[in-house]
């Protein structure tokens, strides 16, 4: 990987909840912060902005189609041991969207942030 930083800009409703939730259960680091409107955390190489209601990439398109928190596109961050993170991130109340996926590139399990963006939390194969 690259040692140059990644940013994803994510709709959000609410900029302390999703801070909170971005540091407290998968371990980024808080960044700049503006009111309500507008935060950034990271972790390793990725820079993850949250745009809460009132900020600039929150605003509708010219059609008046509003931007909105959710969808399929997101982020994935890479577990070593996955079964133990996802039983710890239940017990705190975070949505799970599936059940643990095994397949050829290792195991994989979708989650919400509190504004139904989606993360991947990706383990990746056992090297034998």
């Amino acid at each position: 990987m690259s040692d140059a930083t990644v940013t994803v800009r994510y709709q959000v409703a609410d900029i302390a909840a999703s801070i909170a939730f971005y540091t407290k259960h998968l371990g980024f680091q808080p960044g700049e912060r503006y009111g309500t409107a507008f935060a950034a955390v990271s972790r390793d190489n990725l820079r993850l902005i949250l745009s809460g209601p009132g900020s600039s990439g929150a605003r509708p398109m010219p059609d008046g189609q509003p931007q909105r928190p959710g969808g399929w596109n997101r982020i994935l961050i890479y577990v070593d041991d996955l079964e133990p993170v996802v039983d710890e991130l239940r017990r705190a109340g975070v949505h799970v969207r599936n059940n643990i996926e095994a397949g050829p590139g290792g195991n994989q399990i979708m989650i919400d942030d509190p504004d139904g963006n989606p993360i991947e939390l990706h383990e990746p194969p056992s090297e034998t």
